[in-house]
């Protein structure tokens, strides 16, 4: 269902038409785009461009800060790593959302998935579960980009230790994620994710430079 926006010539618009005009910094649309936010949550889909533009009327507007909107927003960033989402919606926060326990709880897990510690984000991640139970596909969203980053960094790997950095799933679980990355099993301990013909590819490089092109400057040589 499009979420539409109501003007103040009595018009409506989708959001992402309000988006592009100058209404995106009416106060009078902040409800609506804080119930786009949960939606988002809720229905797993993401608009980060209508996620900033709330994160911007709250620098405008102080006094509507909603906090608990804050931290979907933030979340819902971390569903998109590797991405820079959560860097530019972390640049627009006020003074008051900074120094929040909450804030600063998300931007720490944040921290710990940039430094790829997978292992101590799920420890911290059941720690702070209820914090993130509203966001619909979190958990798989991040084992998405644990998977980006295992796949970018392994040839092969120990079907426990993936496991554990997947956040500890168990062997049917790790199927799924096997097929869903396209990986190949390897005895049985290990998962292939790349073969090196697959990371290193060569390639015939054949230059062709026309005598024209150099004749001037072999003659200022002379």
């Amino acid at each position: 269902m499009a979420h539409l926006v109501k003007m103040e010539n009595g018009q409506s618009q989708t959001i992402q038409e309000m988006l592009g005009c100058i209404e995106r910094y009416n106060p009078d649309h902040l409800k609506i785009l804080e119930s786009y936010v949960q939606d988002q949550a809720k229905n797993n889909t993401y608009d980060l461009e209508a996620n900033l533009a709330v994160l911007k009327l709250y620098q405008f507007n102080p006094h509507m800060l909603n906090f608990d909107i804050t931290y979907t927003i933030l979340l819902k960033c971390l569903t998109n790593l590797p991405h820079t989402d959560f860097v530019m919606a972390k640049c627009l926060l006020l003074p008051q959302q900074m120094k929040d326990e909450n804030v600063q709880t998300i931007i720490d897990l944040a921290d710990i998935l940039e430094r790829a510690d997978f292992t101590l984000f799920w420890q911290r991640a059941e720690v702070n579960r209820t914090m993130f139970r509203h966001i619909s596909g979190f958990h798989d969203s991040i084992r998405k980009f644990v998977s980006h980053v295992v796949g970018t960094t392994f040839q092969t790997i120990k079907k426990d230790l993936l496991k554990e950095l997947l956040g500890g799933i168990e062997d049917s679980t790790l199927e799924t994620w096997i097929k869903r990355n396209g990986w190949k099993h390897q005895g049985h301990e290990l998962v292939v994710v790349a073969t090196q013909d697959d990371k290193i590819k060569t390639k015939n490089i054949t230059e062709k430079i026309e005598f024209e092109n150099v004749g001037a400057l072999m003659a200022q040589c002379i």
